[in-house]
C-alpha cells in the first residue's frame, strides 16, 4: 500500500478482447484475486452466452461476484457497487491485488464514482406502471415524454426497464431525475486505480466476435436457454434480453430460423463491442493496449503497467 491507498487493478474493454485472458495472467504474476465487472454473469445459469469461465478455468485464482443471483432477481449497478465494495475489502484484507475485469461501463462508473442519490423502487408503483404498458403498448415512454422530456430523449421507446425507472423516479421524488445528477456521489475510497483497457485491431476483433457467436450454438446454447426455461424462469427475465439468448428464444419460438438467430447475434455482438468502446474512451486515464488479452504482446505490456503502478512508478 502506497500513501494509504490500496492497489487496484482494472481490465476493460469489449466483448470478445481477452480480459478474462489477461485478468488470469496478471493474478498468477502478481498473488491477485479477480472481481467481475459483468451485468450478465452475476446470473447464474447463463454460462455460455456470457462467455463465463468454467469454475476449472480459474486455474485456483479466486473469482468474486459471479453465479451470485437468479435470474429473476435484479441487480442494479448501485448494488452491484456495494457488493463491489465489499469484495475488494475481503481482497484486501488478505493482502492480494484486486483486479476488477469485465466490460459492463456502467458498473464500473458506480464502483469508481458513486450513483446520484435517487428513490429506491417500488413494487407497488411498477406493478401499476407494468400493467398500464401491458393494456397499451408504448404508454409509459409516452407519460415519461409529458413528465420528463429530457429523460424521453435519452430512453428509447421499446426500453421498458428504463422508462419505468425513470418514471418511478419522477412519481417519488416529484422531479426529474436529471435533478439528481447533481447530487452528492459515495464513489471508492481508498483506493489508487490502474485502468488497462484492450483495444484489438477492429476487423480481427469482428472476425473474433462472429466465430464465437457461431461456437456458442454449437456448444449448446439453444439447450442452455431450455434448461433454464425448464428451471420456471420466465422468458421475460432480463439475461434473456442479451446477445444470443434473445435470439435463441426467437428461434425456440419460431419467430425466426437458425441463420437469422446467428447473424443477429453476430451482428448485435459487434454493435455492442462498440458501443462499449465509445464508453471507455471517454475516460483518459485508461492505458490503451491496442491487442487482445492472449497475446504475449498485451500481457508484457500490462505486465509492465503492473509492476510500475505497484512500485508507484510515473507512467
Amino acid at each position: 500500500m502506497t500513501d494509504n491507498l490500496y492497489p487496484l487493478v482494472t481490465i476493460i474493454g469489449p466483448t470478445g478482447s481477452g480480459k478474462s485472458d489477461l485478468a488470469l495472467t496478471l493474478a498468477h504474476l502478481y498473488d491477485g484475486e479477480i472481481l467481475n465487472c459483468d451485468s450478465l454473469q452475476v446470473f447464474r445459469y447463463f454460462q455460455i452466452g456470457t462467455a463465463k469461465l468454467p469454475a476449472e478455468a480459474h486455474q485456483g485464482i479466486p473469482h468474486h461476484l459471479i453465479d451470485i443471483c437468479n435470474p429473476d432477481a435484479l441487480m442494479s449497478a448501485g448494488e452491484y457497487a456495494r457488493l463491489a465494495k465489499e469484495s475488494l475489502k475481503g481482497i484486501t484484507h488478505r493482502q492480494k491485488l484486486p483486479i476488477l475485469c469485465g466490460g459492463t461501463g456502467f458498473y464500473l462508473k458506480a464502483l469508481l464514482e458513486g450513483l446520484s442519490p435517487s428513490p429506491e423502487r417500488n413494487e407497488v408503483l411498477r406493478r401499476k406502471l407494468a400493467a398500464r404498458e401491458a393494456a397499451a403498448t408504448g404508454s409509459l415512454h409516452r407519460i415519461l415524454t409529458r413528465l420528463d422530456q429530457e429523460a424521453a430523449g435519452r430512453i428509447q421507446p421499446q426500453d421498458v426497464n428504463k422508462t419505468m425507472r425513470a418514471l418511478e423516479i419522477r412519481i417519488l421524488a416529484g422531479k426529474p431525475g436529471s435533478d439528481f445528477m447533481a447530487g452528492k456521489r459515495q464513489g471508492l475510497e481508498g483506493y489508487r486505480i490502474l485502468k488497462i483497457g484492450l483495444n484489438p485491431p477492429r476487423p480481427l476483433l469482428h472476425q473474433r466476435l462472429n466465430e464465437r457467436c457461431v461456437r456458442m450454438f454449437e456448444d449448446g446454447l439453444l439447450d442452455e436457454v431450455k434448461s433454464i426455461l425448464a428451471r420456471g424462469y420466465s422468458e421475460d427475465a432480463k439475461p434473456f434480453e442479451s446477445i444470443g439468448y434473445k435470439e435463441s428464444l426467437a428461434l425456440l419460438l419460431g419467430q425466426m430460423d437458425f441463420k437469422q438467430a446467428l447473424e443477429l447475434a453476430q451482428i448485435h455482438s459487434r454493435q455492442y463491442a462498440k458501443r462499449q468502446l465509445t464508453w471507455f474512451r471517454r475516460d483518459e486515464a485508461v492505458m490503451w493496449i491496442p491487442e487482445f488479452g492472449n497475446t504475449a504482446t498485451a500481457q508484457q505490456k500490462a505486465k509492465e503497467l503492473v509492476r510500475s503502478f505497484l512500485h508507484n512508478e510515473t507512467f
